[in-house]
């Protein structure tokens, strides 16, 4: 199982984001999806209210016969409307305290106009009305249209909200009033556009990753530099805060290491130029001896020890010997190191030219 898990820090980081990014997705589309239910159910018996007001307003003073006559009048297929002896809301308690909030509303704002009652309930949309809106538009119709029509066909398909209002002389009247639907968080219109907010933040989300892993990658690249060459030249100190810190805490390791070569090296030279004088005496009373076995075998092993000294000192100073050559008048310089010491002086009749090297 782990195996097929990431093994690098930069996939763990982007699939942790993109999981973030999937649940925050998830999260807010439940969010507004609840949020836009919870409004749409207060605008509906906001709708409910304000009509209810208005046909009451327009019918509390005509009599039993001219309601009925207006009630036939408004009457449509969405929004029906009748005027009877008996309600249609038949239980006088209410499903749900939106809805009997909703009544004790209508009866306090309606009471000046008769109204002593007031039902309201949730219907389901009957099949005969989605059967009835059911029509193919025609091809010629226009976007306008079309809209329209969907939406008409969209009402006769949803729940209804039905209402009855009981006059002062007891007659009822009767409406509903359709819930508006609502529509889908995700359609085929707006998918394109998550997707393309989510691949954004997908491509941020590298783009931020590369950025964040630019110090480790100069990192790496300098330290297998510095392992290969250890004089090799320093990396540029630019970029970012964090990026500049790490390459000058960089450089300045390189300089450290450098510097504590070149002492060793300095110090391994000294030293194999120090056994010089030493083996220079033992080679002189070498030549004072007769010659024998034992004085060649001691002859071959000293070379062997100038060898290994002449080899130390020409490791240490390898890298003088890159250096450019310099024309130095070496009179002068035999006299600056005379100058040195206090027992040392030249003969005023040294006639000698200054030898140039």
């Amino acid at each position: 199982m782990r195996r097929f898990l990431p093994q690098t820090l930069p996939v763990w980081v982007l699939l942790i984001v993109i999981a973030g990014l999937l649940i925050s997705q998830v999260a807010t589309l439940y969010i507004v999806s609840r949020d836009r239910a919870a409004a749409n159910d207060v605008v509906d018996l906001y709708r409910l209210n304000d009509r209810a007001f208005s046909l009451v307003q327009l019918m509390h003073d005509a009599s039993p016969d001219q309601r009925k006559a207006t009630a036939t009048g408004l009457f449509n297929s969405t929004y029906a409307l009748t005027v009877s002896d008996t309600p249609a809301v038949t239980s006088s308690i209410a499903s749900d305290d939106q809805l009997a909030e909703l009544e004790d509303i209508l009866v306090g704002r309606l009471s000046k106009f008769g109204i002593t009652d007031a039902r309201v309930r949730r219907d389901p949309a009957t099949r005969e009305a989605d059967d009835a809106n059911g029509t193919a538009p025609g091809p010629d119709i226009g976007q306008v249209e079309r809209d329209l029509l969907v939406l008409a066909a969209d009402f006769a398909q949803s729940d209804k909200l039905t209402a009855s209002l009981r006059f002062a002389d007891g007659q009822w009247l009767n409406f509903t009033e359709p819930i508006t639907p609502v529509g889908p968080i995700l359609s085929f219109d707006s998918l394109p556009l998550y997707s393309l907010i989510a691949g954004l933040v997908v491509i941020m989300s590298i783009w931020s990753l590369r950025r964040l892993r630019a110090p480790y990658r100069m990192m790496e690249t300098a330290v297998n530099r510095i392992g290969k060459d250890l004089k090799s030249p320093p990396i540029a100190e630019g970029g970012s805060r964090e990026v500049r810190a790490a390459a000058k805490a960089i450089n300045a390791m390189q300089t450290r290491l450098r510097e504590y070569v070149e002492d060793r090296e300095h110090l391994a030279a000294a030293l194999a130029h120090d056994l010089r004088t030493p083996m220079t005496r033992m080679r002189l009373r070498l030549e004072l001896l007769r010659k024998s076995a034992v004085r060649e075998a001691l002859a071959h092993d000293l070379a062997d020890v100038e060898s290994i000294a002449s080899s130390v000192i020409d490791f240490a100073t390898f890298e003088v010997t890159e250096e450019k050559n310099e024309r130095i008048d070496f009179w002068s310089l035999v006299e600056s190191i005379a100058d040195s010491y206090d027992d040392v002086s030249f003969d005023d009749d040294t006639r000698s030219r200054g030898l140039i090297c």
